[in-house]
């Protein structure tokens, strides 16, 4: 979740004083760069799942502030709208059984979760669109009670000049609607997965993520559906990025810079390229100042925080106050099981490691485009999307996955110690879910066809076999 904030309206001064602080921010990160202040640790995971409140209708309960509260757990926090919240894991060094002591955490917190909805007359699901959503719950009466998200919402409608945002889809079906506010951004709700990798390892393993988010994208595709219109296998992707639709200064401010992003490039020699780029060509959003000690980098951190690349580098501090790098993969959707999440995180882990320690970068023989063109085409078609794979076009991603990037995944787990029964558990859910081309996607498109087309029916039955906990490719129809 985004630093909660104490002011919600900004005068001129606000902009300047902080452009300064940030500046003088960035300065400061490159001389960390150029001396490797950074934390050399083993790999260390973590993850943000973001969820869904509901009523006994299956429609969104606005309800997360009382839920928080009796949930009582500082791994929790609110989402934009008042039905959306987030659930942290703790952070694990990638080792031997970490991924299993993931898996029994999240569990265990998902438990108190869906305990907690009951014990306030209301359920807990994750999914990555919500199919039972309408267009009027997406209002501002259903915005979390949160300072950052009303001065983030004003300053957005604010740099469009007054102009609303408009959702265009073209999928199986069109879907055209406008807001003047941001909350169709709370329609979709991700898994975001995190590594924090030492500098020597941290641009081969930005670009391995840009790499990899094609293959992501497209086994764990759960967003199908958008208001009852049949749209991309993951319609997150362009929801998200219609719903900030900010890009840069001035008369830039509707050009190709965007606010939600797959980026401009790989990085070359520095992560620090991506924090140039935050200064140099976004403006400001929230341009709240602090008197914090300059070595906190309050607000490099607090821009960076409004600028959503799919793959997005942050700075963070271990427990001793060593600044560390880690990589935010934003790609995947919420849900459909435990079992599928820590499945899709493990891929995830073992695939990136793998393309970042390749003899020969895999960046230099895919270029950025047709990574880039592979995480659309994945985000449109899921399992059945054809990809560009290193010397290699037009491949289907069964194909690819099955024959290449599972072996690949396989020895990335491997090289970071993961245990083979770990590795060989969770790989083969990924594996049984491609064979089977069997996603979150393909299950609610394929429930509804058979079934017909109400929606609320579709999610009561995909909550019975959430809540049994097994995995999607194993869910009867």
């Amino acid at each position: 979740m985004g630093e909660e904030i104490d002011i919600a309206q900004f005068h001129n001064e606000d902009y300047s004083r902080f452009q300064s602080k940030l500046e003088e921010e960035n300065r400061l990160l490159h001389q960390w760069f150029e001396q490797n202040r950074f934390s050399a640790s083993h790999p260390v995971a973590g993850f943000e799942l973001e969820a869904w409140l509901l009523d006994e209708h299956f429609h969104p309960a606005p309800l997360n502030e009382a839920f928080l509260e009796k949930l009582n757990s500082p791994l929790a926090s609110p989402e934009l709208a008042s039905f959306n919240f987030e659930v942290n894991s703790t952070p694990q060094i990638l080792k031997k059984d970490s991924l299993s002591v993931m898996h029994a955490e999240l569990n265990q917190t998902w438990q108190h979760c869906l305990h907690t909805a009951a014990a306030i007359d209301c359920q807990a699901v994750m999914i990555g669109i919500l199919p039972t959503l309408q267009n009027e719950d997406l209002n501002l009466a259903n915005m979390s009670k949160m300072t950052r998200y009303r001065a983030l919402n004003r300053e957005v409608i604010r740099q469009r000049h007054g102009k609303p945002l408009v959702f265009d889809i073209n999928g199986k079906e069109h879907l055209h609607v406008t807001h003047r506010d941001v909350m169709l951004e709370a329609a979709s709700t991700s898994f975001q997965i995190h590594i924090q990798i030492p500098l020597d390892k941290a641009v081969r393993f930005y670009n391995a993520s840009i790499i990899a988010a094609g293959s992501m994208v497209a086994i764990s595709a759960n967003s199908p559906f958008l208001f009852g219109k049949s749209l991309w296998e993951e319609t997150r992707i362009p929801v998200f990025e219609q719903a900030v639709a900010v890009g840069g200064y001035d008369g830039a401010a509707f050009g190709p810079i965007k606010r939600v992003t797959f980026g401009s490039g790989y990085a070359r020699s520095s992560l620090q390229e991506c924090f140039d780029e935050n200064v140099e060509h976004y403006p400001v959003l929230l341009p709240v100042t602090f008197d914090d000690d300059i070595n906190q980098l309050r607000h490099l951190r607090l821009h960076n925080g409004t600028i959503w690349r799919w793959n997005r580098p942050l700075i963070g501090f271990d427990e001793k106050g060593t600044p560390h790098l880690r990589i935010e993969h934003r790609v995947v959707p919420s849900g459909p099981t435990i079992i599928d999440t820590i499945a899709n995180a493990a891929f995830y882990y073992g695939l990136a490691t793998a393309l970042a320690e390749q003899e020969i970068a895999p960046e230099s023989q895919l270029s950025f485009d047709k990574a880039r063109d592979n995480f659309y085409n994945a985000a449109r078609h899921g399992l059945r999307a054809g990809q560009s794979w290193l010397t290699t076009d037009n491949i289907k991603i069964r194909e690819l996955c099955l024959k290449t990037l599972l072996p690949m995944a396989e020895q990335g787990l491997t090289l970071l110690g993961i245990s083979d029964d770990d590795s060989r558990h969770y790989l083969g859910i990924i594996e049984q879910r491609v064979e089977q081309e069997r996603n979150g996607a393909q299950w609610q498109q394929q429930f509804i066809s058979q079934y017909g087309g109400d929606m609320s029916v579709m999610l009561k039955a995909y909550m019975e076999r959430q809540r049994s906990g097994e995995p999607v490719h194993s869910w009867t129809d």
